[in-house]
């Protein structure tokens, strides 16, 4: 039992990180992604089946990869129309043993490439676009993601099987675009990761504030973008953001599990390695010299607090003015209620409030907790303790997540005394 478990354990380490590849690659010759997963999940239960009775292969990737491709013919035999793609599809296999890998590496990249943008594709619904780019670029099961995501599992199943459906039916191309069209699903691409790391870095709702497997997923998805695509400087602004972020992990919560906010936090918990490795790839981004981005200039905002050893050593004033330059680039009520946050750090509380007034009418912030919050403390600073409260409760009543809810709470409760 204990040696079934064991190997069952490494199956499970070697999907983790082979999956995406094997999908991929199938993808590239049924040029169909839906297909190509299920082709991969029988090349995942063919594994279950036969390691622990034969033993782990020594390359267990090539391994899958080639039982998926024999199992792709099997699939296109059954379909005279697609003769030409099982001679191709069975050269490829003739020419691979079960434990090699030759040939692979070479279009891989192209091919993962190609499975981000198809998962990500604008035909998609957001739900359907997160739950598809963590199965098949992150190999994670469908319980997985509904657990990330406090959703049911049938939930997940559903939005994957309409997501590949979906795709069938629009006819979306297997492929990396190219042209105009590049920019807006490269957009996509981003959206979707950087929704994901979101999720995992502040939770929606729940009992826990942050989920680390839903930020680090997401920080693995960046690098490999990076990877793939060098040249696009928003990419390398993502990856940025995601590492400098994902610096203060450690030092957000207390040991009861208790927010702590930014500026309250002992920055020398702060994971100073992904600090220099968010700097370094915000310097590749600038290298291009391409026009900046919002996840550059987000990038280049959380590059400020990095870069302060000390919350009195932030530069506040650069801060509030790359918060106008992120306003041209994406107007939003939220990057306003950001850049009050800047203002009152930099000329005073008043001049925050003054704008959270400005802004308070905006549908998009109805019912959007971090409006009252940031109101309450504005409110705090100019002595009016009454009103503070009053934002807190507010925001207590807001919010969906229990670690949140507690600790504004607690703010309201100071105000009172």
């Amino acid at each position: 039992m204990g040696a079934t478990t064991s190997v069952h354990r490494t199956i499970d380490a070697v999907w983790r990180m082979e999956s995406a590849k094997v999908i991929a690659a199938l993808a590239r010759y049924v040029r169909d992604v839906g297909l190509a997963e299920e082709m991969a999940q029988d090349a995942l239960v063919a594994a279950l089946e036969q390691w622990p009775v034969e033993g782990v292969p020594k390359n267990p990737g090539a391994w899958l990869m080639t039982t998926a491709k024999r199992r792709a013919i099997d699939q296109i035999r059954r379909r005279e129309n697609l003769s030409r793609k099982v001679e191709e599809i069975g050269r490829d296999v003739q020419e691979a043993a079960p434990d090699a890998s030759e040939g692979i590496e070479d279009e891989i990249g192209d091919d993962l490439l190609s499975l981000m943008f198809t998962a990500c594709h604008p035909v998609l619904g957001t739900e359907a676009r997160v739950a598809l780019t963590l199965k098949m670029l992150g190999g994670l099961k469908t319980e997985e993601i509904a657990r990330a995501f406090l959703v049911s599992d049938s939930t997940v199943a559903q939005r994957i099987v309409r997501a590949k459906k979906a795709l069938a039916d629009a006819g979306v191309p297997f492929e990396v675009p190219e042209g105009p069209e590049l920019a807006t699903r490269l957009a996509s691409v981003l959206e979707v990761i950087y929704l994901i790391f979101n999720e995992g870095y502040s939770a929606t709702q729940g009992d826990h504030w942050m989920r680390p497997e839903l930020c680090a997923e997401a920080l693995r998805l960046g690098r490999v973008l990076a990877e793939l695509a060098p040249k696009e400087a928003e990419v390398h602004g993502l990856v940025a953001l995601m590492e400098i972020q994902a610096s203060r992990a450690k030092a957000r919560t207390a040991p009861d599990g208790t927010p702590i906010l930014l500026l309250e936090q002992d920055r020398a918990k702060w994971d100073w390695l992904l600090v220099g490795r968010g700097l370094t790839a915000l310097e590749r981004a600038e290298a291009l010299n391409q026009p900046p981005g919002p996840y550059y200039v987000q990038a280049a905002l959380a590059a400020c607090h990095a870069r302060a050893r000390r919350p009195e050593d932030t530069d506040w004033r650069r801060i509030a003015s790359l918060y106008e330059v992120l306003a041209r680039l994406s107007p939003s009520p939220v990057v306003e209620l950001n850049r009050a946050v800047a203002l009152s750090m930099a000329y005073g509380p008043a001049a925050g409030l003054a704008l959270v007034d400005e802004i308070a009418g905006a549908k998009a912030l109805q019912g959007y907790h971090l409006l009252p919050s940031v109101r309450g403390d504005f409110l705090v600073k100019l002595g009016r303790t009454d009103e503070a409260r009053a934002e807190f409760e507010k925001a207590a009543g807001l919010t969906r997540n229990e670690r949140e809810k507690a600790l504004l709470l607690d703010r309201a409760a100071a105000c009172a005394t």
